[in-house]
């Protein structure tokens, strides 16, 4: 450790000549250091398994030991670990996709659950029946999250993958559940061109503006050709920005209301 030829990352858990680990070492030497049987779970197991980003400052581990949370670790204490709830992914003990949804529903909100459903989906990793069964081995674990996960999946049922690409979609989808508007289908394609949010029924797509996106010349030109073809094809395309979303809100629900009541 003088020499600098081992580095320090937990108690009792080193990384050899340098700290500078790609996210997969620092997880592997989270469940290190709180010991077998550890496994890495929650928003940090969904990022392992590619459903969610995750940079949080202490990395989530889950272990039927006590072990106490620390400046890095946020440990979450179980009874048991099941068997059939981990598995292992790039050498690291972690849990399972239908497990790590089902902790997800404990810490994520409804909206952020219901995208990484349809992640899940999308990357046909949804195992509903699997879910069903990690939710019935989480023994006495009811209440609010379960009601949040019930609901997230009956989402999914209804409406299909939610799959957004950007702050601004995440922003638009509940500012209209909250003023009762038709939830559209996002980034979908109609005409040959990809909308954020499209309502195929009455013919409206709504395209979200945000500058890192459209600053380009390419694709100033690339709007304004897309834009021509979806109203000569009979679409009314709407455009909102940052600072409608944010700072207008009120703007966005107005125009969006009066197109869709025009076409009904």
């Amino acid at each position: 450790m003088r020499r600098g030829q081992v580095v320090p990352l937990h108690r009792g858990v080193y990384a050899v000549g340098h700290a500078h680990l790609r996210p997969e070492g620092f997880w592997l030497a989270a469940v290190l250091a709180v010991g077998p049987p550890a496994v890495l779970s929650h928003r940090d197991a969904a990022a392992l398994h590619g459903l969610r980003p995750c940079n949080r400052p202490r990395i989530e581990v889950t272990t039927p030991a006590e072990r106490k949370r620390t400046a890095k670790l946020d440990v979450h204490a179980r009874r048991a670990l099941d068997p059939r709830d981990v598995t292992t992914v790039a050498g690291i003990p972690v849990t399972t996709v239908a497990r790590t949804v089902v902790d997800l529903a404990e810490v994520l909100t409804h909206e952020a659950l219901t995208k990484v459903l349809g992640e899940a989906e999308r990357q046909r990793v949804l195992d509903l029946t699997g879910i069903e069964e990690a939710l019935a081995r989480r023994r006495g674990r009811r209440g609010s999250a379960t009601a949040t996960l019930r609901a997230a999946l009956r989402e999914l049922s209804d409406h299909g993958a939610t799959l957004t690409r950007s702050p601004l979609e995440d922003r638009l989808l509940p500012l209209l559940a909250a003023h009762d508007l038709p939830r559209p289908a996002t980034n979908a394609y109609v005409e040959g061109y990809e909308g954020d949010a499209v309502w195929h029924r009455h013919k409206l797509v709504v395209e979200l503006d945000g500058w890192d996106a459209h600053k380009t010349r390419r694709a100033f030109q690339h709007d304004r050709t897309k834009q021509n073809a979806l109203t000569t094809a009979g679409w009314t395309v709407l455009r909102f920005t940052h600072d409608d979303l944010v700072r207008r809100p009120e703007v966005v629900v107005a125009a969006v209301r009066a197109r869709l009541s025009r076409a009904a």
